[in-house]
């Protein structure tokens, strides 16, 4: 049976897009302007692998077949090996991963207990959309870092999530229970602002800028589109 909301979710108000002529013109400078140093970034980045791991553990715990939960947990599986190769950037750079990444746990646990879902669906979709968010928005902000490392992170960052295996197992439930779309369209509308709020968290502004969201727009353009592209292929509104 499928469980409603029992909430109601606020509007989320997402910047307005703008054309790709313009994205190309001021994203590799926004980039640059607002990335962090380097153990910052690698704390965050990890953590949030480590996020995405757990998230796809409880929805592997609640997939409804055996084969649903082998083949998420190949995604589980890639999601943890990003993790420890970002843990082993963190030692390489002459960090401790766990006191690196530990002042970042709190807003990524926040973003995790609101973004639980209340079902196995949610929380489905919520796996879905976050990890191919946040991977994307690390690959683009590691552009800030010097040569060397954003090379190497983005690599790591970019690898294969498992998406493809996601979108699957979402579109054969959507297929079957027509009824869930506009409740999963709903919830990842809701996840958008939530995930932005969390990776804006992440940008670092110099003393002379302000934190206007002129500044910010040309980092969350793209990922926006990208986050709308996830929707469209599972038939639900963006």
């Amino acid at each position: 049976m499928v469980k409603w909301f029992s909430h109601k979710p606020g509007r989320i108000e997402l910047p307005r897009l703008r054309s790709r002529s313009d994205i190309l013109a001021t994203e590799k400078v926004a980039l640059a302007e607002f990335a962090p140093d380097i153990l910052d970034f690698l704390g965050r980045a990890a953590y949030v692998q480590l996020m995405i791991f757990e998230n796809l553990s409880r929805v592997i715990a609640n997939a409804p077949t055996t084969a649903a939960k082998t083949a998420i947990g190949k995604a589980a599986e890639l999601s943890l090996g990003k993790h420890r190769a970002l843990v082993a950037e963190i030692t390489q750079a002459g960090g401790s991963p766990a006191e690196v990444m530990d002042p970042f746990t709190e807003a990524f646990d926040e973003f995790e207990r609101i973004a639980r879902g209340s079902d196995w669906y949610e929380a489905m979709i919520t796996a879905y959309l976050s990890a191919g968010f946040f991977d994307d928005f690390y690959v683009r902000l590691a552009k800030g870092l010097p040569t060397e490392s954003h090379t190497r992170l983005a690599t790591i960052l970019s690898g294969e999530s498992g998406e493809s295996v996601l979108a699957e197992y979402l579109q054969a439930a959507i297929d079957a229970n027509p009824r869930l779309d506009s409740r999963l369209a709903m919830w990842g509308r809701r996840l958008m602002g939530d995930m932005m709020l969390v990776a804006r968290s992440a940008l670092v502004f110099p003393d002379h800028t302000r934190s206007t969201e002129a500044q910010v727009e040309p980092v969350f353009t793209e990922l926006i589109a990208a986050h709308t592209r996830r929707m469209d292929a599972l038939g639900l509104t963006a």
